[in-house]
């Protein structure tokens, strides 16, 4: 775990003062006051585009798709990658659909609860419920924080974690999600590909899955 802190420092610490800082925003205001000032900015055609399609960057097909082509690369980095989504898809999954099965998402809350006017991107279908905890956040975290512990320079550190954190926040701007789903998103999201990392970088070496499978396929004809 130290050496995971000691190579991401800088990256690591941004998160941990976003959520200190995000986290004392939820307790003071509340999340319908917060999504009202985040919701201030739509109507941005440059922000109104630019979140409405790198939203999809969370979405379960992008992420099987990144996995697939890093099967083809590097089998090892593929299957770190694939565990940490679906586990922390699982989790996300199961507390949406079980455990906060009917908390609505915001737009169904100004319409119906609230009677507040809220700003939305013209064509964009908006949910109801299923709100907590973002499903997009969840696997932008699993998928680009995997991405991150696996990169040795600090500008793909960084760029991967900028992915993460934009997806993420994509889903507030959108009125899919209060900031609450997507901050406890994004936790579970890290904390899978952080747990998966360990496993396999930092406790287990026997594994030789080092190439990607045109690679093995290669080694296969050359026998």
């Amino acid at each position: 775990m130290k050496k995971i802190i000691k190579d991401n420092f800088s990256t690591i610490s941004i998160y941990f003062l976003l959520l200190v800082c995000a986290g004392g925003w939820l307790l003071n205001d509340g999340k319908v006051q917060i999504h009202q000032s985040i919701n201030d900015y739509v109507g941005n055609p440059y922000l109104d585009y630019f979140f409405k399609y790198i939203t999809h960057l969370g979405d379960g097909i992008s992420a099987i798709l990144i996995i697939i082509i890093m099967l083809f690369i590097h089998i090892k980095k593929s299957i770190y990658i694939l565990l940490s989504y679906v586990s922390s898809a699982l989790v996300t999954s199961i507390i949406k659909n079980f455990i906060y099965l009917n908390t609505c998402r915001p737009a169904f809350c100004f319409q119906y609860y609230a009677g507040l006017p809220l700003k939305v991107i013209e064509g964009l279908k908006l949910n109801s419920f299923n709100s907590f905890p973002s499903g997009h956040a969840t696997t932008a975290f699993a998928i680009f924080i995997s991405f991150m512990l696996l990169s040795k320079h600090n500008f793909y550190k960084l760029l991967w974690f900028c992915l993460a954190l934009i997806t993420a926040f994509s889903r507030t701007y959108l009125s899919q999600h209060w900031l609450v789903d997507v901050y406890f998103g994004s936790i579970i999201g890290f904390v899978f590909a952080v747990i998966f990392y360990l496993f396999f970088y930092l406790r287990n070496k026997s594994y030789n899955l080092n190439n990607g499978i045109l690679n093995l396929v290669e080694k296969e004809r050359n026998v």
